[in-house]
């Protein structure tokens, strides 16, 4: 089979990023513009088009527009994923050498811009449960723990990266934690990729957006959390603690030169949607659609797991003695195609297109999954993993990944120092990063999880030679 018959197959229930379900949820104006005539769309940097960083044409006035309707300094649109966004953000606020606070579960793409900008990241411990495996953002009293930790080691902060919401949909009052690094004049740049409906539409019980709350730098993704194709995402800038124009520079370093326009109009039509009364209709119904659906399986003994998000449903296979691996292939046998499998969980997306009888395609589907097994394994606790509260790389992870190195098993790694990253993907959480010194007790728990996560963990590291 050719690519093409792949990207068009019947995939059943599409409960997988994007999240506007294969189509069936992208702006009407967007689909118009899909029916044109093949390629038409496919443009150059013409004169009245411009370039997404030169300040003319219409992309500049379309930012300019975007950045006016929600009310902040500055807009750019990115059409590499909110990965360019994030790494452009983080090497405008950051000069070689300089330390940023962020949590353990910051996603690959700004440890790799740490690598590229000789950036020194000092990662913080977060609370961690046991029961599933997954990390929890850090609420007022656990953050003021960090700070304090990080000024008692004499650390020398540039600015602070926030994760709002998680992949997983967890998310903590960001607002205080924004004010705690305004009130050090430390500026803040949130991940909030899979966050952009909190900027959209608020009460509902959802948590608030790093852009209501006053955070310097907000990345969206488009694809993930609003209605834009793959690779389409946004960052908003405000406030004074930034000069704003750095970022043009450094989106120069990361962006293409030849930026889709196909994806730079994806990226006008997602955030216009969200700002017209019917699209904000849509987006509540969705919702609320998403929260019922939740509560229903609740109520049918369906072991779902609250977060924060209702756009994110966890399916808690391990409390079955079922790993989310094994739970992935049944429903991909019965035509349902989730989006993250772990050891033990299996999130489905919800998204925003509607989902007749999903509430009990999903209870038929785990009921029968139930009645298959004949007899179920026994997960431990998904044991904490052994960070120190506060932890900054030996050397920098720029060193590290262009020094010597070699390759040895993990469990001869105690005392070596990593030129590696160990990294599931999805989600895209690293586990150990470049130019970390590796313990004892970080390889025996990287070792079960090297049981847990089924082709995810090597065998073996790289370490510095």
């Amino acid at each position: 089979m050719r690519l093409s018959d792949f990207l068009t197959s019947d995939r059943g229930r599409n409960l997988f990023l994007p999240a506007h379900g294969r189509g069936l949820a992208l702006p009407d104006d967007f689909k118009k513009l899909l029916r044109k005539r093949p390629g038409i769309w496919d443009l150059p940097e013409l004169p009245d088009i411009g370039e997404a960083i030169s300040g003319n044409g219409a992309i500049s006035f379309s930012q300019k527009q975007s950045a006016k309707e929600a009310g902040v300094d500055r807009c750019w649109y990115g059409v590499n994923g909110a990965t360019g966004l994030l790494q452009a953000s983080l090497l405008s606020i950051a000069k070689p050498g300089e330390f940023i606070l962020m949590p353990r579960n910051i996603h690959k793409s700004i440890i790799n811009a740490c690598v590229l900008g000789d950036i020194r990241p000092v990662l913080f411990d977060l609370p961690y449960l046991e029961d599933r495996g997954h990390f929890l953002p850090p609420d007022e009293l656990w953050f003021a723990k960090v700070l304090e930790k990080v000024h008692a080691l004499g650390i020398d902060l540039t600015a602070i990266v926030l994760v709002n919401p998680t992949y997983h949909g967890y998310s903590a009052d960001i607002e205080n934690q924004v004010k705690t690094a305004h009130k050090y004049g430390l500026p803040v740049l949130v991940d909030e990729a899979h966050g952009t409906h909190l900027a959209s539409i608020t009460g509902l019980d959802l948590p608030q957006s790093g852009l209501h709350v006053g955070a310097d730098l907000v990345v969206h993704s488009l694809h993930k959390s609003s209605l834009g194709m793959v690779q389409t995402a946004v960052l908003w800038g405000q406030g004074s603690l930034l000069d704003l124009n750095i970022i043009d520079k450094c989106l120069g370093w990361i962006q293409t030169t030849s930026p889709s326009s196909l994806l730079l109009a994806s990226c006008e039509s997602s955030l216009r949607e969200w700002r017209s009364p019917n699209g904000l209709r849509k987006l509540r119904k969705s919702v609320m659609r998403a929260k019922d659906i939740f509560s229903r399986l609740s109520s049918m003994g369906v072991p779902v797991l609250e977060t924060q998000d209702p756009l994110k449903l966890i399916l808690h296979t391990s409390c079955k003695g079922i790993s989310g691996f094994e739970a992935d292939s049944w429903f991909l046998k019965n035509h349902v195609v989730a989006e993250l499998p772990e050891p033990g969980t299996l999130t489905f997306c919800i998204g925003f297109s509607t989902q007749p009888g999903l509430k009990n395609s999903l209870n038929n589907h785990w009921s029968a999954l139930l009645k298959s097994k004949a007899a179920m394994n026994v997960y431990p606790p998904f044991l904490s993993p052994k960070y120190s509260l506060i932890s900054v790389p030996e050397i920098s992870c720029s060193f590290a990944v262009r020094e010597k190195s070699h390759d040895v098993f993990l469990e001869d790694s105690v005392g070596l120092i990593s030129a590696d990253m160990i990294c599931p993907y999805p989600p895209g959480i690293p586990l150990v990063i470049p130019g970390e010194a590796i313990n004892k007790s970080l390889v025996n728990w990287m070792l079960l999880q090297k049981k847990l996560w089924p082709n995810q963990i090597p065998s073996k590291i790289k370490v510095l030679s």
